[in-house]
C-alpha cells in the first residue's frame, strides 16, 4: 500500500471516529433530555429526608438525575416568581404555594398535600430544663430564636403559637429571627440563644439540643407540606413521575424515619 492510500485510510478512520464521538455525545444529550433531569426546590427542613430519597428514585430512573435546591420556603417562592428554572417545589407551608398558584405558576392539577409536622420548644442540651412555652417569659431566658415569620413557615407557626398563648408581645425584646429553621436550630445548638422553636423533624436530627415541649396543634395553623410541579418546567412528564414517587411506600418510609407524618 502506497503512502497516499495510507494517508487516505487514516483520514477516513479519524473522520469516522469523530462522527461516532459526536453521535455518542448527541445521543447522550438526547437521552438526558428524554430522561428529564429535574431541579427540585424544597424547604430546608426536608434536607435529610430528600437526600435519602434521591438514590431510591434515581435507582429506577437511570437516565434521570435529581438536583436539589434547599432554602426557606419564602426564598424559594421568590426564586420561582423570578423565573428560576425549577421543575418541582416542595414547600413547608401552604401560604407560599398559594401565592404561586394565584399567579398561575403551578402545573395544572399537580398540587397535592404531602406531609405534616409538629412544632417543639428546644433548649441547649446542657441548659436547665424549662417545662413549657410560658417559661420563656422567665428572667433567665434572655434570647429566644424563631424563623422570620414573613418568609419562614416555621417562624409563622411559632409566632402563631406564642400569639395564641398571649405571650408573643412580651417576648418580642428577646426575639432572634433566623433566615430558615435550620439556622434557628444552629442558634440553639451553639448556645447563642437560650431557647428556640423548630419543627420536631429538625430537633430529631440534633444531639446538641433537648426538646422541652410540643405545641398543641390547636395553637397554630395545620403544618402541611404541599408539593407541585412548576408550570414552566421543561420536563412535565418527569416532574409528574417524581411527584408520584414521593407518595410511594418507599418514600413514605423515609419521611416517617425523619419524623414527618404522610398526609395520605
Amino acid at each position: 500500500m502506497n503512502l497516499k492510500k495510507r494517508v487516505a485510510l487514516v483520514v477516513g478512520f479519524v473522520a469516522a471516529l469523530a462522527i461516532a464521538i459526536a453521535w455518542g455525545s448527541m445521543s447522550g444529550s438526547i437521552i438526558a433530555q428524554r430522561g428529564g433531569n429535574l431541579t427540585v426546590s424544597a424547604a430546608i427542613s426536608l434536607t435529610n429526608a430528600m437526600q435519602e430519597i434521591k438514590p431510591l428514585y434515581e435507582r429506577n430512573q437511570q437516565a434521570r438525575e435529581i438536583r436539589y435546591n434547599f432554602g426557606s420556603s419564602g426564598a424559594l417562592q421568590r426564586q420561582i416568581e423570578q423565573g428560576a428554572p425549577v421543575d418541582v417545589f416542595l414547600s413547608a407551608g401552604k401560604r407560599q404555594m398559594d401565592a404561586l398558584e394565584e399567579q398561575n405558576l403551578l402545573l395544572s392539577g399537580s398540587r397535592q398535600d404531602l406531609l405534616r409536622n409538629r412544632m417543639v420548644l428546644i433548649t441547649p442540651k446542657n441548659r436547665a430544663a424549662i417545662a413549657n412555652f410560658r417559661d420563656l417569659l422567665a428572667s433567665d431566658i434572655k434570647r429566644v430564636a424563631i424563623g422570620e415569620p414573613r418568609s419562614v413557615p416555621a417562624g409563622q407557626y411559632a409566632r402563631e403559637v406564642l400569639v395564641n398563648l398571649d405571650i408573643y408581645d412580651d417576648l418580642r425584646p428577646k426575639m432572634v429571627f433566623g433566615n430558615n429553621v435550620r439556622q434557628v436550630l444552629t442558634f440553639v445548638e451553639t448556645g447563642n440563644v437560650d431557647a428556640g422553636i423548630v419543627y420536631i423533624t429538625d430537633a430529631l436530627q440534633s444531639d446538641g439540643i433537648a426538646v422541652r415541649a410540643t405545641a398543641s396543634e390547636n395553637l397554630h395553623s395545620p403544618i402541611v407540606y404541599p408539593v407541585a410541579a412548576i408550570k414552566n418546567t421543561q420536563n412535565a412528564e418527569a416532574s409528574k413521575d417524581y411527584l408520584r414517587f414521593l407518595f410511594t411506600d418507599a418514600a413514605k418510609a423515609v419521611f416517617e424515619k425523619y419524623g414527618f407524618s404522610p398526609v395520605s
